[in-house]
């Protein structure tokens, strides 16, 4: 009830759709119910009364049925036209609202969660809820009216006769009951298997140069085969208890066609029922036979919507922890003094702190460099600024200002990231750099560009500014990637810049263009640079020394060289 509850809601705005599709559904029933009683009257009339069997009078019923079977066809297409657009929709709707969860949700679920995974629930699940979405109601409403009609006029034509028949019903819901959970949890672990199988895939073809370059495709191949089998288990044992759901619904059939036959003939050899309305029994055990066989059938499709519902509901009440607190308000410019005070912080997959009552103060234009053996918490301190994660204790301020305090959009668009692992969007050269300023001219792409020290190389391409850049940037080496993100942060223009080891993976020649892009970008702004490479940072403003017991040392390069302290000992270490 709880999942049909947060799925209902979006029917809502189709209820008109769905309304007049469930008076089709009803007046399709209503065609295939009439059938059986014409035949039943044309049966005794021509065995009791054949003189009364007239030409006119076979021809009207033929109208009649011709007449009820138009209107069938136009209920069964606006059935499958509308039906289907409107589960279409409907899909759409949950798509975009899973997508727009996604977007709110944390990095700290992200260091979790295998993107397959996610995939796997914004396509195939969504696609199965589609088809449930339309046909559940529809098919559950014919089904319904079709046992339940059956069972009124049958119950006015003999009354024994169909309590014995219908009695044999139970025997259908009682397997469907066994049943149900066992398929129901078999095609869950079908869904996870996939959404594995899916995350394996992408984790191979993002890392296929990695492949090659080890020649582990064998290795590949095996895990791969081994993930492909175990999706085949789960399908069979899916498909076992969908086996046995149908198998046991078959047999309960012929118990019904058994009972009609066996049954019915002896009422007619004693006179208690005519030779028309034992035909009428047949014919709506047929109907009955048909409509619990389509409840069967559907039953695998109701199981793989339900799993899909679940899938989804665990997405959306996945809570957003960093959000825009009540009463935060948006600033437009931030000049850039930061302040960390009594700072804690730990992964909530940590239980140790990777900060511990840090204290910091950065002024507005300075640049500040922070170094550091790995997992001293340099990064972690960097990503606490625009609250990618909320600190554990204490507090952030930015101007005086909480960042609490302030919305999340204004917060980010006043602080730019230049990463080592430059990420590129699958499109044109002009596209990733204004996405930095969606709203820019080209003539502003062209000026960013020329700032970045990116313009040159950009001419040289195929197609210039429209040149593909390919998924993640392929095409482009790791510097021209670098100058490419960093022309965009020049269209951003923020008064906050993060340079989280922008320049580690360059070689020295790439290096060195990217260093002087970097430092025209800095110029002005609130700058903290994370470097392993110290010869890059020599000429900060400050320079801070982090470890896991917090700020070791700080100054600036001459002084702390002078110390013969921590930083003396890695710029020995890397130079």
């Amino acid at each position: 009830m709880k999942l049909f509850k947060s799925f209902s809601k979006y029917y809502k705005p189709y209820i008109g759709i769905i309304i007049l599709d469930l008076l089709c559904a009803s007046l399709t029933t209503i065609c295939e119910l009439v059938f059986p009683k014409l035949v039943s009257y044309i049966t005794d009339t021509a065995i009791n009364t054949p003189d009364k069997l007239l030409i006119s009078t076979i021809i009207k019923i033929g109208g009649v049925y011709l007449f009820l079977r138009i209107i069938d066809t136009l209920a069964n297409y606006y059935m499958a036209n509308q039906g289907h657009i409107m589960g279409a929709k409907l899909e759409k709707d949950m798509r975009r609202d899973m997508f727009n969860h996604l977007q709110k949700l944390p990095f700290s679920y992200y260091d979790n969660t295998k993107i397959g995974q996610l995939m796997s629930r914004l396509t195939n699940d969504l696609f199965d809820i589609t088809e449930f979405s339309h046909h559940c109601p529809e098919e559950f409403f014919i089904s319904g009216i079709k046992i339940i009609g059956s069972f009124i006029i049958l119950i006015n034509v003999n009354i024994p006769l169909t309590l014995i028949i219908f009695a044999l019903l139970p025997v259908m819901a009682v397997s469907s009951v066994i049943f149900r959970k066992k398929m129901k949890n078999a095609f869950k672990k079908q869904r996870e298997q996939i959404g594995e199988l899916n995350a394996e895939i992408e984790d191979n073809l993002l890392g296929i140069r990695v492949v090659k370059s080890f020649a582990n495709e064998e290795i590949e191949k095996e895990k791969f085969e081994k993930g492909n089998e175990k999706f085949l288990q789960t399908k069979r044992g899916a498909y076992k208890y969908m086996a046995l759901f149908q198998a046991g619904t078959r047999f309960s059939d012929g118990l019904l066609y058994i009972g009609v036959i066996v049954i019915g003939s002896i009422f007619l050899k004693k006179g208690h029922i005519s030779p028309g309305d034992l035909v009428a029994y047949l014919l709506y055990i047929q109907t009955l036979i048909t409509a619990i066989r389509r409840i069967v059938e559907f039953t695998e499709q109701f199981q793989r919507g339900i799993t899909g519902i679940e899938r989804f509901t665990e997405i959306m009440d996945e809570p957003v922890l960093i959000e825009d607190l009540p009463g935060a308000k948006d600033i437009e410019a931030l000049k850039g003094q930061i302040t960390f005070d009594n700072v804690s912080f730990a992964y909530s997959d940590n239980l140790d702190d990777v900060l511990s009552n840090l204290s910091l103060s950065i002024n507005v234009g300075e640049n500040v460099a922070i170094v550091g053996p790995s997992g001293g918490g340099k990064t972690t301190l960097c990503n606490l600024i625009p609250r990618f994660y909320d600190i554990k204790s204490g507090e952030i301020y930015i101007d005086g200002k909480s960042i609490k305090d302030l919305t999340l959009s204004s917060l980010r668009n006043n602080i730019g990231i230049v990463q080592q692992d430059v990420y590129l969007f699958s499109g044109s050269v002009k596209d990733n750099i204004a996405y930095g300023k969606i709203d820019a001219t080209y003539e502003e792409i062209i000026n960013a560009a020329k700032l970045a020290g990116a313009h040159e190389f950009i001419l040289t391409l195929k197609d210039g500014y429209d040149t593909y850049v390919g998924e993640r940037g392929v095409k482009l080496s790791g510097g021209q990637k670098q100058r490419i993100s960093i022309a965009r942060l020049f269209l951003k223009n923020p008064p906050v810049l993060i340079l989280d080891e922008a320049t580690s993976a360059l070689d020295n020649e790439s290096e060195h263009i990217v260093q002087k892009s970097l430092e025209k970008l800095s110029e002005g702004r609130t700058t903290l640079t994370i470097a392993h490479r110290l010869t890059t940072i020599k000429n900060a403003d400050r320079i801070i020394v982090l470890g896991k017991n917090g700020i070791l040392e700080e100054g600036s390069h001459d002084t702390l060289i002078q110390k013969n302290g921590e930083y003396a000992k890695l710029y020995k270490l890397y130079t």
